[in-house]
């Protein structure tokens, strides 16, 4: 009876709402991953979602181990490069709501704009929140700020990446950095933002740093983070037909050819995915299933250390995106240029490339020629060289010159010695047909070794130039300017300035030509480290401060790329020496003419003996 009574007493006594909250508090946190925690908390509300209500993590799947990485103690930078519509910002905005609730720390959100951050703040961000109950508990709105969110325990700054301000002076834990590629480029005052977000994180041994944005350029932000991440995954699903694991590919994606009266949409209607292992269609119903048995796969790993994990995903794993939807997305680009850029960027998740002027090794291949080393085409009326000054030797190149500027290079190589340019530029190259040319204009980079080169030039001064490259676009391909070092032999010496830019466009255009006229060739046994040289370089879209520029950069770093240096200093003596309107010129042919009678003696017939 006792223990009756003391079983009634307890379910009678009711604790205050103080004491309950106090209880909460003190309760340590539940052991779940971001991908569990968001399964039993998040919420999707109907004002910012197309399917609002409770989190589903069989819906994307790919997302759990991007998610689940940031509990991962040995990961400190996740780097997600992905198209639109695959619920990217969902998944940062999971990791925000775990943080809060599962580890309270100071934490920082960085969009590109100030402006972008508010209205994510009020349309994004809180609705999450009060659309948790779990989350809503822990939040301050009273104390909070548009720009700083305040909760039990922690603070949630809100930056806007064009206000080097608001990204310094706070400690953070936490720091998530949304479309980077967005973000403006460094400036002359400050650094990018990207590296000023990354020094507040510095006091914290055992910080996260998640980075996510759609790709632009090659030289952009988050590519440039996927390149470097020590580790890079794929999404692999297995084919419902063969079983392969396969990773879904855009050219994989089929339609049927044009005909008359067949428009895109109805080709784009028709479109099926094709497995690569069996050649059996994969149908959008299909889909679903074949995503939720995915697993995302190292395709590259750079070193055992794996602090920085990086993620790949295209729009060909939507389960919001139809494959005839990104056929016809295709089909409505691809002759626009602009909007292939944005298909490239937003839906297959790709850097943009101006494959307009793109320079391949193999391409310097099939320019050569029948011409062995060192013998000048009949064609030629002009050689010049150029050669790149570097610490261990002097690179050298020599390209002879016809009309419709064709040419050809005809001798390349490495110096030990000034003296060993000199002999080589001195001497005299043979012609295919008989007689012979030599170097008419040689330039040699100044950069490196200034005062050896102008001496240098100085005493051959009947063929060889100065040349420095311009650190900026110019109107013109070059200029010629004076040598104003007082203390130099060279003092009053032409110097000639080049835009290399410039060059390479022409370079890279010609070597798109078939051999002939107009196209630039090399001899027959031209070597692959020449070739490999000259392409070291692709034109790309740079961000210059708030601006995008196409300028010319190592395909990667410490690329060599001395031989295209030669060839562009070669260029630009040719074009010193005239070499554009060479195919003007009318050589005069001399003709006789026979002397004129005068007029009385024309009636006297032509004969000697008519006395």
């Amino acid at each position: 009876m006792i223990q009756k009574s003391k079983r009634k007493w307890r379910k009678k006594y009711v604790l205050p709402e103080y004491l309950k909250e106090s209880l909460l508090i003190l309760q340590p946190p539940e052991e779940l991953s971001v991908s569990e925690w968001a399964g039993k908390h998040r919420v999707l509300d109907l004002k910012t979602s197309a399917m609002p209500g409770p989190w589903r993590n069989d819906k994307t799947p790919y997302l759990k181990e991007i998610m689940d990485e940031l509990v991962n103690y040995e990961t400190e930078e996740i780097v997600f490069c992905k198209c639109t519509q695959v619920g990217g910002s969902e998944a940062m905005l999971n990791m925000l709501g775990y943080v809060i609730q599962q580890d309270p720390s100071p934490t920082m959100v960085v969009y590109p704009t100030d402006k972008l951050g508010e209205s994510i703040s009020e349309n994004r961000i809180k609705p999450m929140i009060k659309s948790s109950p779990s989350l809503k508990r822990l939040f301050r709105e009273f104390q909070s700020q548009k720009l700083e969110l305040q909760f039990e325990g922690m603070y949630l700054t809100i930056a806007g990446s064009n206000s080097p301000s608001s990204l310094a002076s706070k400690a953070i834990k936490y720091l998530f950095l949304d479309e980077v590629d967005k973000y403006p480029g460094a400036s002359r005052k400050e650094a990018d933002p990207i590296s000023l977000a990354r020094e507040r994180t510095k006091t914290f041994a055992n910080r996260k740093i998640y980075m996510t944005s759609t790709p632009t350029f090659r030289t952009g932000a988050i590519w440039k983070a996927l390149e470097a991440a020590d580790v890079e995954k794929h999404y692999f699903v297995p084919c419902p037909h063969c079983g392969e694991m396969i990773e879904l590919k855009f050219k994989q994606i089929k339609w049927p050819e044009g005909g008359e009266g067949i428009t895109a949409a109805d080709r784009a209607d028709q479109a099926v995915y094709v497995c690569q292992e069996c050649n059996s269609v994969i149908t959008d119903q299909q889909k679903d299933k074949i995503l939720r048995l995915g697993e995302w796969r190292i395709v590259r790993e750079n070193n055992s250390a794996r602090k920085k994990i990086g993620f790949w995903i295209s729009t060909l794993y939507s389960p919001f995106v139809r494959f005839s939807n990104i056929a016809l997305e295709f089909l409505n680009s691809y002759e626009d240029s602009e909007k292939l850029q944005n298909f490239t960027n937003s839906w297959l998740a790709e850097p943009w490339e101006d494959t307009k002027l793109k320079m391949e090794e193999e391409m310097v291949m099939k320019r050569r020629t029948e011409l062995p080393e060192f013998i000048v085409p009949d064609w030629a009326r002009l050689l010049t060289a150029g050669v790149d000054v570097q610490e261990t030797c002097l690179y050298w190149t020599i390209r002879a010159w016809g009309n419709y500027i064709t040419s050809q290079n005809i001798a390349h190589g490495q110096a030990l010695s000034w003296s060993e340019i000199e002999r080589i530029m001195n001497l005299s190259y043979e012609k295919q047909g008989g007689g012979s040319l030599v170097v008419s204009l040689c330039l040699i980079d100044s950069g490196f070794d200034t005062d050896s080169t102008y001496d240098f030039c100085v005493n051959n001064l009947d063929w060889a130039l100065p040349v420095k490259g311009s650190s900026h676009a110019m109107d013109n391909h070059f200029k010629v300017s004076k040598i104003n070092k007082l203390d130099s032999k060279a003092f009053g010496m032409n110097l000639v300035i080049v835009d290399g830019g410039k060059y390479k466009d022409m370079i890279a255009a010609r070597m798109h030509k078939e051999n002939g006229d107009g196209a630039w060739m090399v001899y027959s046994t031209c070597d692959l480290e020449y070739a490999k040289q000259v392409t070291a370089e692709h034109k790309i879209h740079v961000k210059v401060g708030a601006r995008i520029e196409q300028k010319w950069q190592e395909k990667y770093s410490h690329a060599a790329n001395h031989y295209l240096d030669c060839e562009v200093y070669a260029f630009a003596a040719a074009d010193i020496m005239g070499v554009r309107s060479m195919h003007l010129e009318v050589v005069a042919q001399t003709k006789v003419e026979e002397p004129k009678k005068a007029i009385e003696e024309s009636w006297i017939p032509a004969s000697d003996n008519w006395v």
